[in-house]
């Protein structure tokens, strides 16, 4: 266990930021989820620009790999564009 105080304070951080992380991973699962659900065209030209917005936002905080956000961007819209 950490006895320095830099590495209580570390794992403090390290926990915070990891809550906060997967708080955001799991909203941009959600919205994606939600995308992929929907079958109304115009809802869901409405929902892509801010679920490709919030991908770049992760992937820029280097919380998802920026291929990932790649694939996910050109897959939703693949969809969209099939409705």
């Amino acid at each position: 266990m950490a006895n320095h105080k830099s590495a209580k304070k570390r794992i403090r951080q390290t926990a915070k930021r990891n809550a906060s992380n997967s708080y955001y991973h799991k909203t941009a699962r959600n919205a994606v989820r939600k995308l992929r659900a929907t079958t109304d065209k115009k809802e869901a030209t409405a929902l892509l620009p801010d679920l490709e917005s919030m991908l770049d936002k992760l992937t820029k905080r280097n919380i998802i790999h920026k291929n990932k956000a790649a694939n996910l961007k050109s897959k939703l819209a693949k969809h969209v564009n099939s409705l």
